[in-house]
């Protein structure tokens, strides 16, 4: 006879082999069938994706304008507009000072390469003497200061048709719509600090009598305040940078085109400060960087340029950081053009 032990021993080993053979074996065939057919798929959904994928002529396109939209994204200006105005002045007058523009010169500036945009060229430039109304007459220490003398303003348009030329110019260059005048394409003003367009160009304006073209009112690239950040941090680290890249900085450095030209490795300032032309270097720079048949050129705005190239070709993302407010005023100013100043 069998002991109660032994009986329970067989029971327990069939029923053992009963749940192997009816229950786990099955499930476990069934995972891996399951995960056998994921496998199939997965290849075969893989194998369809690569056969999808642009081969050729059709995978270099979309390389190249996934390069594009990289670029235009680190760069989104198309052009740049490099203005230094002159003005009239007085010895010992400030910004603050109801001047009036004398000459209002223009760098049109582009991509070589569209593309890939990292080189900036000097393509073409505008330049005009102004009229000034409401103090003709220049003061020698203005003459001096800029090189400009007074028959050179006597003959020259008015403000108002300078800035009709200056539009024109730009339709010329595909930059405005010749109809209305509105942007075709990304454009930036530059100039070194912010005064040129911020208060020459609002100031003039209001002595003017005329209100500011939209195609004026784009922010402005303060080069100075640019390049003077960028040195900042090359040179400090930490809490000290911060501090100095805030506006307030107490002791923030600011450097003029000279300094800018200095810190960025370029050669000297070439010309003369606030001149309004000299044939010479312009020539050798346009001989060098455009292809265009002027034999004029303005020396601050010419640097300015060279100093705006080699922020591109370092990578330097170019952007304006000035808001423009066209209906500022000054306390010179009164009703409707007039000026709260005696001559």
């Amino acid at each position: 006879m069998l002991r109660s032990t032994d009986l329970l021993t067989v029971i327990f080993t069939v029923a053992l082999i009963f749940f192997f053979c009816f229950i786990l074996y099955p499930g476990l065939r069934q995972t891996v069938d399951m995960q056998e057919r994921f496998i199939v798929q997965e290849g075969s959904s893989n194998s369809s994706t690569a056969d999808n994928r642009p081969v050729g002529d059709a995978q270099d396109n979309r390389d190249e304008l996934n390069i594009q939209e990289s670029a235009r994204t680190r760069q989104p200006y198309d052009v740049f507009l490099v203005v230094d105005v002159e003005g009239t002045c007085e010895a010992g007058s400030s910004f603050d000072h109801p001047n009036e523009i004398i000459e209002f010169p223009v760098c049109l500036m582009r991509w070589k390469d569209d593309k890939q945009r990292h080189e900036l060229v000097v393509v073409d430039e505008f330049r005009s003497f102004v009229k000034p109304s409401w103090r003709p007459t220049l003061s020698r220490f203005c003459k001096e200061l800029t090189g400009i003398n007074q028959s050179q303003v006597n003959n020259a348009p008015t403000f108002g048709q300078v800035l009709e030329s200056v539009s024109q110019f730009l339709v010329k260059h595909g930059v405005l719509d010749e109809g209305c005048c509105e942007p075709l394409l990304r454009f930036c003003w530059c100039s070194d600090g912010p005064y040129d367009v911020r208060d020459f160009v609002v100031k003039q304006c209001f002595i003017s009598k005329i209100d500011m073209p939209s195609w004026l009112k784009g922010d402005v690239l303060d080069v100075k305040k640019m390049v003077t950040s960028w040195s900042i941090m090359q040179n400090h680290r930490g809490r000290k940078m911060k501090a100095m890249l805030t506006r307030n900085y107490p002791n923030r450095p600011s450097l003029n085109i000279s300094s800018q030209l200095r810190v960025l490795g370029l050669p000297a300032f070439q010309g003369r400060k606030h001149s309004g032309i000299d044939v010479a270097p312009f020539k050798f720079f346009m001989s060098h960087h455009s292809h265009t048949d002027s034999n004029l050129f303005f020396q601050d705005a010419w640097n300015i340029s060279r100093i705006i190239s080699e922020c591109a070709r370092r990578n330097i993302r170019l952007q304006p950081n000035t808001r423009i407010d066209p209906n500022r005023r000054w306390s010179w100013m009164g009703k409707s053009g007039q000026i709260l100043l005696q001559i």
